[in-house]
């Protein structure tokens, strides 16, 4: 969903929100189980930079240093203690942070989810949702890769028990309808890399990989097909600017594009307004999903490279 349809520019400069003093004491909180050194993740901090400043709210953004919902659920814990203008979360497992989110919406912070847990988001007391249904947007790859031909893939996932990767896979097996094997692999490129090569010379019928990050699976999907001499299509959930130079040398499928530039950006917007004046969207706002196909990879290289899409 495009952010020009969303909240007119014009209305975004004329705001004037929060300034000085009053800025840094009602600021909003944004609490993600992804790094902001993530290629994907950095992604986000940038709209949620980019947000705070059209706005001039004053944001933090904080991350685990690795995939620990503990701390994660202890990052969230702190952030209610000190009483913010408003909360952003993302939800991979709803119930290993229900309790920290659910003290949140007890304690009156207003609490938007992004990016993973639109399924959990309202039941946690959530106001709404900004991201794509995981599940869906996996069959929806999954169908169009059927489409293309597939009947033997590989969904190579680098965070087993992130529950919005695992659904991402499941909806993959679902749309693609044909014989599908889950690869799990670290988050390493290298190891995402070995691990995929391995699978595709083990077994010559795998004619699809799917993977769930293109800087992490999508970029060693398509170097550990070279490298075993695969056909196979390859597709990755989300964007990098080399991922889009291998859709547009005809190397890769095509990208799921979930703008999470959008993740980041509008549940600022959205907690900015809502702590002003009141207002909320009335559901949950679909990011995504979008798929980029040779077509359209040229159009969105350069935002890629910006670090915006």
């Amino acid at each position: 969903m495009k952010l020009a349809k969303i909240l007119p520019l014009a209305f975004v400069a004329a705001l004037g929100l929060w300034t000085g003093a009053q800025a840094q004491e009602k600021r909003i909180i944004v609490v993600s189980h992804g790094q902001a050194n993530d290629p994907f993740w950095s992604v986000v901090k940038n709209g949620v930079t980019q947000a705070a400043a059209d706005l001039k709210v004053s944001v933090d953004y904080r991350a685990p240093e690795t995939f620990d919902m503990v701390k994660m659920g202890q990052l969230i814990d702190a952030a209610v203690n000190q009483n913010p203008a408003g909360l952003i979360v993302s939800i991979p497992d709803g119930s290993a942070l229900a309790g920290s989110i659910k003290k949140a919406v007890a304690a009156g912070i207003p609490v938007i989810s992004m990016n993973s847990g639109s399924d959990v988001s309202k039941s946690l007391g959530a106001l709404l949702h900004v991201g794509q249904d995981e599940y869906d947007a996996g069959k929806a790859a999954g169908a169009k890769l059927k489409e293309m031909g597939g009947k033997v893939g590989i969904c190579v996932n680098h965070e087993v028990g992130n529950v919005a990767l695992d659904l991402r896979c499941k909806g993959f097996a679902d749309g693609f309808a044909g014989q599908v094997t889950t690869v799990p692999t670290k988050t390493d490129p290298s190891d995402i890399r070995a691990k995929v090569k391995a699978a595709l010379a083990s077994n010559p019928a795998i004619d699809t990989v799917m993977a769930l990050s293109a800087p992490l699976g999508g970029e060693s999907s398509v170097a550990a097909a070279k490298e075993a001499g695969s056909k196979a299509r390859i597709a990755s959930f989300d964007l990098s600017p080399s991922f889009l130079k291998s859709i547009a040398a005809d190397e890769a499928a095509f990208g799921v594009d979930q703008q999470q530039f959008l993740q980041g950006y509008l549940p600022v917007v959205f907690l900015a307004n809502y702590a002003k004046y009141g207002l909320i969207p009335g559901g949950n706002v679909p990011s995504g999903p979008n798929l980029i196909t040779k077509d359209k990879a040229a159009q969105v290289t350069e935002l890629s490279a910006k670090g915006i899409r």
